[in-house]
């Protein structure tokens, strides 16, 4: 087999040593634009697990790696005055001009062709491939790739140019953790990002967003002079050390960047070149494979761009060895393995980009919570994986957050975690930060009245340890209704049996217990969920309104006719009345659902409000009447009383509402007086494209609770207690709002509650013996897995 390299970085040298290595007949030749000591960077981070994945592919190289290596545990976030450590993180530095001259050795002893400072255009790609007979091209040539741009049809590349400008210095101040500085400026934040990675040098990245940048001058700079800048920035930090610039390698000055962050769906192309160079026409068919950052980046805010490339080159190499004489099988299960692997370290990496990218947006938590958030940023450490890392630190800082609830926690004792804290609004306190969403349960009567299944339902959830529980949305009107069978508080007989149920909360769990109130506007009148979710009623279906006239779903629904004033002051007195009957009934809570394109939010967005009257156009147009409302529902509800507004605060659709416009409707609702935003998103329009994940709109409570400046609720795809204590800890959201894990365990927050050993939890007296059980249980799971697993992995820096 015939392979030419086209890149001598990590990734390309390593993967013509393991193919070289696995078979000395191979010809494989490395072509590098480059001289050998030429490096765009001074440092390469590695992770435990990528070490020793080196030593297990090659022992040669991945001893003389480790050799070389300077390894740290420690993470140093440096803040507002303070210095802030954990442990645990397990990475190691290496400087990369001796990276890769001990790949660069190992290459030649090995026998791989390696030719520097050979400059191969793009265009030249077939005539090489020719002369080598190469039935692989292996394309390492960096983020810029040329060869990824010639064949851009073929992989078909993405790439998002990042917000921040960043720049790569070293210094020989030698740092004993990586170390997050920040440095707040007139014109806005700076950070560096700074480890060592040999016994004289540390890499020193310097990094602010792009108007940051211009505002402070930087452009308008001298190398020097930028340089010098930095190091007055980060004076405290350097201690005196200097800053230097690599430019003598790069033959260039010391260049202030934006990252960016590529991708591409496909990471193999097909080429059809001369089967010689001797007359002869015809062509053979040889595969062009991507690797390292050719293929992908990920930001190095996790230390990830050698690490990924040094892993693609070993999966490339597994495959070859395991489909001999089939290249084609072997490189479309290297695509599939390691796109998958690179997707969720994009994943992360995007998380972490977008942290560093709105620093500004964190820097107004107290230094405690700033460091956790940066440790927690990625979403890949969870809570539970930093306790792994550093039990210590997760301690402290679970009494610290303890302490800020309003709790007594003395300094060698055991604080409960985030989500087993207090948290008072207003004249109420809600036991602990779990609430039980508002689920739509279709179990009314065909009048509006609650049954007994929504007595069960909310019951059973606040027996079983959520500090909150919500009704699902309670229509304030018959024509309010979503189906026949919603629930509503539009008469006295409503009222009365709400309050039994609000009744059993308060007597028999120490919960609260929310109302919910909406109007289903457009998207009313139609079946229940499990009938044909969004489908109309085929018979007894009422008129409907709108904020213009609109079908919810093209030629199916029902059309909604456009709100005249009158119909503006009657909507507005049926929420007042429901508002005064849950007073009435008891609630300790109040929420407006403004989402989810019902009523309220088909004002609110773009793509459903088509007013050209006072109550359309922009922004404070659209929201003109929801505000009307609000203000109507908050001059009745008791002032010791919280009142909550949920939003949608993206409609995933082009020219809708983004997450931009959330923070301004949180902001205006801020100021109505709203004490609280529940922060969804979407279901505004049929054709909405919503990109789903793990906690897939916490970001967006995340930004309007920064922000905005009000507190929010966390909802989507919260599924364990771990998530929830890491959106709570880091300042993400006030509270966690459980679906659907609820739906299936009424007593989550109870089960969550023992699986940590977390003994404030309230359970009923009469469910003592199974508690008793489930202690049992969860402690001898505990020891077994103990056993089994040993000691804890060190983990990743993200």
């Amino acid at each position: 087999m015939n392979v030419v390299v086209v890149g001598g970085g990590p990734g390309g040298l390593y993967a013509a040593l393991l193919m070289k290595r696995r078979d000395p007949k191979a010809e494989i030749t490395v072509i590098e634009r480059n001289r050998p000591d030429d490096t765009f960077g001074w440092g390469v981070v590695l992770s435990d697990q990528t070490v020793a994945n080196l030593r297990a592919a090659d022992p040669e190289s991945g001893a003389a790696i480790s050799e070389a290596l300077h390894r740290w545990d420690d993470i140093d976030v440096r803040f507002a005055g303070r210095s802030l450590r954990s442990g645990g993180h397990g990475f190691s530095g290496v400087g990369r001009k001796r990276l890769l001259a001990i790949l660069q050795q190992r290459c030649r002893d090995v026998g791989v062709a390696l030719h520097f400072q050979q400059e191969l255009q793009p265009d030249q790609l077939e005539a090489l491939a020719a002369e080598a007979k190469a039935d692989l091209v292996i394309v390492s040539d960096g983020i810029k790739s040329r060869l990824r741009k010639r064949f851009a049809d073929g992989f078909r590349p993405e790439i998002d140019l990042r917000r921040c400008r960043y720049v790569w210095l070293g210094t020989p101040r030698r740092f004993d953790a990586f170390t997050f500085a920040f440095t707040e400026t007139a014109h806005g934040w700076f950070q560096a990002h700074a480890y060592q990675f040999d016994g004289e040098m540390s890499t020193f990245i310097v990094e602010t967003p792009h108007d940051v940048w211009e505002q402070a001058g930087v452009a308008d700079m001298t190398d020097a002079e930028s340089i010098a800048f930095c190091e007055s920035l980060f004076a405290d930090t350097l201690q005196g050390a200097p800053l230097v610039s690599n430019a003598a390698h790069l033959r260039g000055s010391a260049q202030w960047i934006r990252f960016p962050r590529v991708t591409c769906a496909e990471w193999v192309h097909w080429l059809d070149i001369p089967r010689d160079d001797r007359g002869d026409t015809s062509t053979r068919r040889i595969s062009l494979v991507l690797l390292g950052d050719s293929a992908h980046t990920a930001h190095f805010s996790i230390g990830s761009g050698s690490k990924l490339a040094l892993e693609d080159a070993i999966a490339l190499d597994t495959q070859l060895a395991a489909h001999p004489g089939d290249i084609a099988a072997a490189l479309a299960r290297y695509q599939a393995e390691r796109s998958v692997e690179v997707l969720k370290l994009q994943n992360a990496a995007r998380n972490s980009t977008e942290w560093f990218e709105h620093v500004d947006r964190y820097a107004t938590l107290a230094p405690e919570q700033f460091a956790y958030s940066l440790l927690t940023r990625s979403q890949r450490i969870s809570h539970e994986n930093l306790r792994v890392r550093d039990a210590a630190y997760v301690g402290a800082f679970e009494r610290w957050f303890a302490q800020q609830s309003g709790l007594t926690v003395a300094p060698d004792a055991t604080a409960p975690p985030a989500i087993f804290t207090p948290f008072t609004m207003r004249g109420v306190t809600v036991p602990n930060r779990i609430v039980v969403s508002p689920m739509a349960q279709y179990s009314a009567t065909n009048d509006g009245l609650p049954t007994d299944w929504h007595l069960v339902h909310l019951g059973a959830r606040a027996t079983g340890g959520a500090g909150l529980v919500m009704t699902e949305m309670t229509c304030v009107a018959p024509d309010a209704r979503i189906s026949p069978v919603c629930p509503g508080m539009w008469n006295d007989d409503q009222r009365d049996i709400w309050a039994r149920i609000v009744r059993f909360v308060h007597e028999h769990t120490p919960a609260k217990i929310g109302l919910q109130l909406g109007h289903a506007g457009a998207k009313g009148a139609t079946k229940t969920m499990w009938d044909g979710i969004d489908q109309p009623l085929e018979h007894g279906a009422w008129p409907l309104i709108a904020a213009s006239e609109l079908q919810y779903l093209d030629g199916i629904s029902q059309t909604a006719r456009e709100m005249t004033r009158d119909d503006m002051l009657r909507v507005t007195g049926e929420f007042v009345q429901a508002a005064q009957r849950g007073v009435a009934a008891g609630f300790d809570w109040l929420e407006l659902h403004f989402a989810h394109g019902y009523l309220m939010s088909g004002f609110l967005s773009p793509l459903t409000n088509r007013r050209t009257d006072a109550y359309g156009g922009d922004l404070a147009g659209r929201a003109k009447f929801p505000r009307e409302v609000f203000t109507a529902v908050r001059a009745v509800w008791p002032a010791n009383l919280p009142i909550s507004v949920r939003i949608s605060a993206h409609d995933w659709a082009t020219g809708g509402n983004t997450d931009d416009d959330a923070v301004a409707i949180a902001t205006l609702f801020r100021d109505a007086g709203a004490d609280m935003i529940d922060v969804s998103a979407g279901q505004v329009v049929k054709r909405e494209r919503p990109v789903y994940g793990r906690m897939w709109q916490t970001p967006f409570a995340d930004r309007v609770r920064q922000e905005a400046g009000i507190a929010t609720i966390a909802v989507g795809a919260i599924t364990d207690a771990d998530q929830a204590n890491g959106i709570i800890a880091s300042g993400r959201a006030d509270l966690v709002a459980i679906g659907r894990p609820h739906l299936t365990n009424p007593a989550w927050t109870l089960m969550e509650a023992a699986k940590y050993g977390y003994a404030g939890a309230v359970w009923p007296v009469q469910y003592l013996a199974g508690k008793s059980q489930l202690d049992r249980l969860i402690e001898r799971e505990r020891s077994t897995r103990a056993a089994a697993e040993g000691a804890p992995p060190t983990g990743e820096l993200t």
